[in-house]
């Protein structure tokens, strides 16, 4: 029980801490009497740092114009970012890539054909209320990876495209075959309603915004409200390759291609997996001329939308459709950001924290609450530095390219950089969309939630004397800690967690972001309906700036080890429970046992930090030893071969869904045989499991031995 309830108690203590910076020292994971001493310093001089006025500063400078990778807009972007990280005093990188994307010369219509003609609108109506919303490079919305395509056919509607939706309409006997299919947003990542319509036959896809997800069903709609309006139109990648980033570089960086050691690339007609069949975005005010002259049986319990009729499954032979998607494809560079403040003691250990910058249009919210807080972030740790607090390891300050189309700019750089990431990354830390609202939660890998919830204990919340973790509890009364989520896929952590096996997390301060990748996510509904006092995203980075200094900073890196076996076991629980579901028998008793046997384990070495950085006096080249063992915990997961169909996703602790691409599969290896009821399989992928664990366990056990002495001496 001293795991649940010690972190909320550090909490308790937060405001007699600050006035006791010495007591407040003793307090943080993995650090000696002397060094946290100067990180308290420190941490109190971070919290004046990041100012309201710096963060809007840079999201109004960053979200003038749409730009989209590829657009001499987007390389402005760039060149600002690189700007204000150099003038904070950061030592900045670009890395090019030329990555296969395609072009914005994308042409694409929609139109009713029977039984009359009508051409439908695809892109967001010009607002007088709204001053970005007639800038003339704002495009029509489409979907990037479509394939091309001119059909013209009968309707069939499929909820929101998702496995079960077709599956639903099969059992139904309902087909797709030769119609274009007609489906909400939402549910599943939109690159499988391609993949799923297109296995059923479909010759053709539309994705619209249904008002009953983020439209008036919910609130007033833009610009009264938040919400969207009939012209809100989402757009978006559709890549679902088996493997991320750049389609023909898989496993390899894909170096510009007229500079030595630029990989061999493959032809694009022998990538398998893209898709054939032409696929457009709509908005309700567009898909409610197809929906409301649909003829067919109404739509089963669950289907319903939020327009003011009744649903059909099918158009029937008098209702057709044309889509036309001509969509070209290149080589496009695209540039990743990338700024250092150097370790002085350990420079080649890292804490890389990133948010891609390139956007469907302007981004204010995607991703560009997330750069803004980053950049802001960056001048606060680059006057840090000159004040005599440079982190002991270097701290990285990332702003990916071509998220967008696939999480290809920050998949590049991981493996491009794969050695010294592996040998030398602490965390990877995501700010994608990072602050769009008032409420502050998250995702992580297990070795990062301690340290999480004991950074919102250290940080302020905007306008209360609360703390965030306080705000955030409040959320969760009952709960003995506020929760924080498991990593799943669609943004540029993927790399670092489910390919290289980095401790990863993804923080924000939220809100509803209706208008995500539509025209009208721009500042004129961010300061409206966001961030409207600009005082979140300084909030974050405070939060960002601390878990990122005690990283950087600790004798000893402070993971949180125990975290593992009690989130291992939540998740076999979770297996079983899954199991009943399928009807199959899902024991998995060598895997429970090892988890204990790592619970055991943990606590022995958790138990043994403390005591070293407490009692020992520190040798340097031990602590590197020790830290490099630390370093390699999450490698424990990491299996070669990869998981079943998806080779480049080597993590065996967790990954997207392989059926929905956004939600977090946990043991995903084992959860795969689970729902394909294969109990022989099943068996196969508990033995890797449970030596996963085993080896888990003993590289905590060897840890342990290493930091208990044989002599303790008192630290000076």
């Amino acid at each position: 029980m001293l795991l649940r309830y010690r972190r909320p108690l550090v909490c308790a203590l937060f405001l007699f801490l600050l006035a006791a910076p010495t007591l407040h020292a003793q307090q943080l994971t993995g650090f000696s009497p002397e060094q946290a001493g100067r990180q308290a310093t420190c941490e109190a001089r971070l919290q004046a740092l990041p100012t309201p006025e710096a963060f809007r500063r840079h999201l109004e400078a960053l979200t003038r114009e749409p730009h989209p990778t590829g657009s001499e807009a987007n390389a402005r972007v760039a060149a600002y970012i690189a700007d204000a990280m150099a003038r904070a005093g950061l030592q900045v990188e670009r890395y090019p890539y030329d990555v296969y994307l395609p072009t914005l010369e994308t042409d694409i219509d929609v139109a009713l054909v029977t039984p009359i003609r009508k051409p439908l609108n695809n892109q967001e109506y010009i607002l007088p209320e709204d001053r970005f919303s007639d800038h003339p490079e704002l495009r029509p919305a489409w979907n990037a990876y479509s394939g091309n395509g001119d059909v013209t056919a009968e309707v069939v509607y499929a909820n929101y495209g998702r496995k079960e939706d077709f599956e639903r309409l099969a059992d139904l006997g309902v087909s797709v075959e030769g119609k274009i299919v007609l489906a909400r947003y939402g549910g599943n990542f939109r690159g499988y309603k391609a993949k799923y319509a297109e296995a059923h036959g479909a010759v053709g896809l539309i994705i619209y915004s249904d008002p009953a997800d983020g439209g008036y069903i919910e609130g007033l709609a833009y610009p009264e409200g938040p919400f969207l309006n009939e012209s809100t139109v989402q757009r978006g990648s559709l890549l679902t390759l088996d493997y991320t980033g750049d389609p023909l570089t898989p496993f390899e960086p894909a170096l510009p291609h007229d500079t030595p050691g630029a990989p061999e690339r493959l032809a694009p007609e022998a990538v398998d997996g893209f898709h054939g069949i032409p696929v457009a975005p709509l908005p309700y005010g567009s898909a409610v001329e197809i929906l409301q002259r649909m003829q067919g049986a109404p739509v089963p319990g669950g289907w319903q939308g939020g327009l003011p009729f009744t649903y059909r499954l099918t158009g029937g032979p008098a209702l057709t459709v044309r889509l036309r998607v001509h969509q070209p494809r290149a080589l496009v560079r695209a540039t990743n950001v990338i700024g250092r403040i150097p370790g002085s003691e350990f420079p080649d250990e890292w804490i890389i924290l990133g948010s891609h910058y390139d956007a469907w249009a302007f981004g204010a919210v995607d991703p560009n609450g997330g750069t803004a807080m980053l950049l802001t972030l960056a001048e606060a740790l680059g006057t840090l530095a000159t004040e005599g607090c440079r982190p002991r390891r270097s701290i990285l300050i990332a702003h990916w390219d071509a998220e967008e189309y696939g999480i290809i700019g920050s998949t590049e750089w991981a493996e491009h950089l794969r050695e010294a990431l592996t040998r030398g990354a602490v965390a990877y830390l995501n700010a994608d969309a990072a602050v769009s609202g008032s409420r502050f939660g998250g995702a992580a890998s297990p070795s990062l939630k301690g340290l999480i919830v004991e950074a919102t204990c250290s940080v302020a919340y905007p306008g209360t004397d609360q703390t965030v973790f306080d705000h955030w509890q409040a959320r969760a009364p009952e709960a003995a800690e506020p929760p924080l989520g498991n990593l799943g896929g669609g943004s540029d952590h993927v790399a670092f967690y489910t390919h290289l096996g980095i401790p990863s997390a993804g923080l924000s301060m939220a809100g509803r972001s209706p208008v995500y990748h539509s025209n009208y996510d721009n500042f004129a509904w961010y300061e409206r309906f966001a961030d409207t006092s600009f005082v979140y995203g300084p909030a974050l980075a405070r939060v960002d700036g601390v878990l990122a200094l005690r990283l950087a900073n600790a004798d000893v890196l402070p993971y949180d080890v125990r975290r593992y076996a009690t989130d291992l076991a939540t998740h076999v629980a979770a297996l079983q429970r899954r199991g009943r579901e399928q009807d199959l028998t899902v024991s998995l008793d060598r895997l429970t046992a090892a988890v204990a046997e790592l619970d055991t384990a943990a606590a022995a070495f958790e138990a043994a930090r403390q005591t070293y950085t407490r009692q020992t006096r520190l040798d340097r080249r031990e602590l590197e030893r020790i830290n490099q063992a630390l370093l390699s915990l999450e490698k424990a997961f990491i299996y070669a071969d990869g998981l079943q169909g998806r080779p480049w996703s080597r993590s065996l602790y967790a990954s997207p869904d392989p059926f929905s691409g956004y939600a977090s599969w946990m043991l995903p290896g084992l959860r795969y045989e689970i729902e394909r009821r294969d109990p022989d399989a099943l068996a196969a992928w508990e033995t890797r499991y449970t030596a996963a664990v085993r080896d888990l366990t003993e590289r905590l056990q060897a840890l342990t031995e290493q930091l208990t002495p044989r002599n303790p001496q008192p630290s000076r």
